[in-house]
């Protein structure tokens, strides 16, 4: 979780919140969250994630190929990264559905 934490991070994306999600009924470890400044940024974000879950050797599951969205999800099974515009962010509000998931602490 670490590199990708710091893989989004060098990409700009902006609220990185990881959530444990180990201990709920979702069958998966982990949810990164982000928030993208713009469409483009969110495209850019989405590839860059593909990209590091490829060279980690971590097969997908499954992510949103399309453009012009306020969520993109990128599912490697054990991580489940959410993209979000602002807008999408603030509407949909993960970390309040979650509220119970701790949140996993990274170092500067």
């Amino acid at each position: 979780m670490n590199a990708l934490y710091w893989n989004l991070s060098e990409k700009e994306a902006e609220d990185i919140c990881v959530l444990d999600m180990q201990k709920t009924p979702i069958p998966t470890d982990y949810f990164a969250i982000c928030t993208a400044n713009s469409q483009t940024h969110m495209a850019a974000l989405r590839d860059a994630v593909v990209d590091f879950f490829d060279k980690q050797d971590i097969a997908l599951i499954f992510y949103d190929k399309g453009k012009n969205y306020d969520w993109l999800v990128v599912d490697a099974g054990i991580i489940i990264v959410h993209i979000f515009s602002k807008k999408g962010r603030e509407f949909f509000a993960l970390e309040d559905l979650w509220i119970r998931a701790e949140r996993v602490q990274f170092g500067g």
